[in-house]
C-alpha cells in the first residue's frame, strides 16, 4: 500500500470532529513496506513515520493506532521509527467474524513484526496491547524483540480463581459486557471521567472517546472476552527482555496492584514506575512524562 494516510483524522460528527481535530498533531504516514496480512488473510491497517529505530505500538482496547499520535510524534522527531497498528475490528482493519481470542491477536502482532522486515523491534503497548504483547513473547519468543515498554497493562490474569486472588470474579466482566449489549454508547460515557484526570482538555477527551465509539459493539465483545479469558502468567516468565512497565496509582480500569504490579513481578528484571495522580489514560493525561520515559528507556 504506497497511498499517504493522515495519521490523525476526525473520527465523530459535528463538534466532536473539530474538537478531535483541534487536539491532534497533523501528520502523515507513508507506509514502506508491504501490506500486511494476519495468517487468515485479514488486513492490518497500519502507519508508519519517522526514521531509525523500529519500534512497534500495540494499542488498547477498542482504541486505534491513532491513539499513539503524541507518543509517535515525540519519539519520531527522537530518532525512532514508529509503526502502529490497528487491531482486527479496530479502525482500518477488516472486521472478521473470528480470531479475537488472545492467541490469534498475538499471531496478528507477530505478522507486523515480521512485515516491519526489521531483525528486531522495540514495543510499546497500552492495556489489552499489553497483554498482546506478553503472549506474543510466549508464543512466539523473543529474538524478535529487544525491548518492551507496557503502559498500564491489562494483564496477566483479570479473573480471579482459587490461583489468583487478584482478579475479579467472572460475573463483574459478564455483567460488563451486558450492559454493552445494551448500551454500550452509554457506558462509554459513563466511565468516561475516571479515564482521564480533571485537567485533561475536552478535546482531547472527546478524540479518545470517539474512537471508543467507532469500534463495533460485537468487536468491543469480542475482544474483551478474548481479555478476561486470557491467562498470560506462564508467558511472563518467559520473557527476557528489558521491560518496563508504566502505571497510575489512580487507574480504575487496571488497578495498579492486580495488573501493573503484577506484571513487573513476573518478569525478571522488569523496572515498575509508579505514575503518582495518574489514570488509565495517562499516554495523554501524562503525556510529557510519558514520553520522556520511553524515549529514556528505548535510547538506553
Amino acid at each position: 500500500m504506497h497511498r499517504r494516510d493522515l495519521l490523525i483524522s476526525g473520527l465523530a460528527a459535528g463538534s466532536a470532529v473539530a474538537a478531535a481535530t483541534a487536539a491532534q498533531p497533523a501528520l502523515a504516514a507513508a507506509p514502506r513496506y508491504p501490506t500486511i496480512r494476519a495468517k487468515d488473510g485479514t488486513y492490518l491497517f497500519h502507519r508508519d513515520w519517522g526514521e531509525g529505530r523500529p519500534v512497534v505500538f500495540v494499542a488498547s482496547w477498542a482504541l486505534t493506532s491513532e491513539m499513539w499520535a503524541y507518543q509517535v510524534a515525540h519519539l519520531s522527531e527522537v530518532g525512532f521509527r514508529c509503526i502502529a497498528y490497528d487491531r482486527r475490528g479496530h479502525g482500518r482493519s477488516d472486521a472478521p467474524t473470528g480470531g479475537y481470542d488472545m492467541d490469534s491477536l498475538a499471531d496478528d502482532l507477530a505478522a507486523v513484526i515480521d512485515a516491519t522486515g526489521a531483525p528486531q523491534v522495540d514495543l510499546v503497548t497500552h492495556s489489552m496491547g499489553g497483554a498482546e504483547a506478553i503472549r506474543y513473547l510466549g508464543r512466539h519468543g523473543t529474538a524478535r524483540v529487544r525491548k518492551v515498554a507496557m503502559l498500564a497493562p491489562a494483564a496477566p490474569c483479570l479473573v480471579a480463581g482459587p490461583d489468583n486472588p487478584y482478579g475479579a470474579p467472572r460475573a463483574v466482566f459478564e455483567g460488563r459486557l451486558a450492559e454493552w449489549r445494551a448500551d454500550f454508547p452509554k457506558w462509554v460515557r459513563d466511565n468516561q471521567a475516571p479515564f482521564f484526570t480533571p485537567q485533561t482538555s475536552q478535546p482531547m477527551q472527546e478524540w479518545l472517546i470517539a474512537q471508543l465509539l467507532t469500534t463495533p459493539t460485537p468487536v468491543a465483545i469480542a475482544t474483551f472476552r478474548g481479555l478476561f479469558e486470557a491467562d498470560v502468567r506462564p508467558d511472563l516468565a518467559r520473557i527476557d527482555r528489558p521491560t518496563l512497565v508504566l502505571h497510575g496509582d489512580k487507574d480504575a480500569s487496571a488497578p495498579l496492584e492486580i495488573t501493573g504490579a503484577r506484571v513487573a513481578a513476573g518478569v525478571k528484571g522488569a523496572e515498575l514506575k509508579v505514575y503518582p495522580g495518574a489514570p488509565h489514560g495517562l499516554f495523554v493525561t501524562h503525556m510529557e512524562r510519558v514520553n520522556r520515559d520511553l524515549e529514556t528507556f528505548l535510547k538506553a
